[in-house]
């Protein structure tokens, strides 16, 4: 990567490893084959991301309107999940237009709406009451339905015969490794079958949504898809899972350089082209980026990597070693495959935004060489 990235035309650009990016999902799938991979589009929607996921996965797991738009125009065959808890009317009328495969339905007023819609075959999200506690994020408040609720659905069906009842829907925490991620499948298993079954559905579906642990302080580490793989193939049921981040973090890289070197009451500062309106995800998980230095070498001295923005906030990485900076030097961020680019603040003092480029495999048609596109 690293010559590739000092080859690139402009600073900062994103680089998507596409090659590493199939392999590593490869062996996702090698590691589940009795379970539907659905990938998160909220991860990173890049469309070249898509394509190259689209032949490992069953389908794509999108949050809006504009993401099932997306995704049905860049790979048009392609399964659909359609979830979200405020889905608007438009995004229900499309999601029918656009034949969305599935529909996670957050509440008994959505279920309502869409049956007025047409047609439609629905899982509904479950809000169940676990422990979890070593989770990242867990996902209650407004996400999904009690257990009253999701009764008081079940009796609504009846008066709604072109809503088919699948499954249920049942993402409930997020930064799990397999062991944590495992039990809490199998506790959802546990209700949600017998409730599933006890209402006619005789072939029940079970998607227990995303959430794999990623360690951006031990990059080397990985979620063991092989373990959970295993547990998962012990649920009687059709699961489904939802990764996003733990496909797609390890193969992109935010690669910008240094426009200055200052020490400012004994604190050393290294400002670098671009910031946190191109790479949220340092200040939205509180964590260092981590980086590589390309072009210096040295004894290492401590510094911190700051943007551009008018905020104190907007830091890659605090306090780190780093070999002797100077203006021109160029640092890659590594781990910014997902949640980078596409939930940041982008227009935020209006700075240009970066430039995308993709290796890809050198008998790709020559394209191994950089393949500069527009921003989306």
């Amino acid at each position: 990567m690293n010559e590739f990235a000092l080859n690139l035309d402009r600073y900062p650009a994103y680089v998507y490893d596409l090659p590493g990016l199939e392999s590593h999902v490869r062996g996702i799938r090698d590691a589940l084959p009795g379970t539907e991979v659905l990938y998160a589009a909220k991860a990173n929607p890049d469309a070249e991301i898509l394509r190259t996921l689209a032949p490992h996965v069953d389908g794509v797991e999108v949050s809006s309107g504009g993401e099932l738009a997306h995704v049905r125009e860049i790979l048009p065959g392609k399964a659909v999940a359609f979830g979200g808890p405020g889905k608007t009317a438009g995004e229900l009328a499309l999601s029918r237009t656009l034949k969305a495969d599935r529909i996670h339905v957050e509440s008994p007023n959505e279920l309502a709406r869409l049956a007025a819609l047409g047609p439609a075959d629905v899982l509904l999200r479950a809000n169940l009451p676990v422990n979890v506690p070593n989770a990242a994020l867990t996902m209650s408040g407004p996400f999904g339905m009690d257990e009253d609720t999701l009764d008081h659905c079940a009796r609504l069906l009846a008066e709604y015969p072109n809503i088919t009842l699948r499954g249920v829907h049942a993402h409930l925490a997020s930064g799990l490794d397999a062991p944590a991620m495992l039990d809490l499948a199998h506790r959802t298993a546990e209700w949600a079958i017998p409730w599933l079954r006890s209402r006619g559905v005789d072939d029940p579906e079970l998607n227990v949504g995303g959430g794999m642990a990623v360690d951006y302080a031990s990059p080397e580490s990985r979620f063991d898809w092989r373990t959970y793989g295993t547990g998962l193939s012990h649920i009687p049921a059709k699961v489904r899972i939802e990764p996003g981040r733990a496909m797609t973090a390890y193969h992109g890289w935010y690669v910008t350089d240094v426009l200055d070197v200052k020490t400012t009451r004994g604190e050393t500062y290294a400002v670098l082209r671009g910031g946190t309106h191109h790479l949220r995800t340092p200040v939205t998980k509180g964590h260092d980026q981590p980086f590589e230095v390309l072009t210096a070498n040295g004894p290492g001295r401590r510094a911190t990597l700051v943007g551009q923005l008018c905020t104190p906030k907007d830091v890659f990485a605090r306090d780190v070693l780093v070999p002797p900076l100077a203006p021109g030097d160029v640092i890659a961020f590594a781990m910014a495959g997902a949640y980078a680019w596409n939930i940041s603040h982008h227009d935020f003092l209006m700075h240009p935004k970066p430039a995308f480029h993709y290796r890809r495999r050198p008998d790709a048609g020559g394209s191994a060489a950089r393949a500069p596109v527009p921003a989306p």
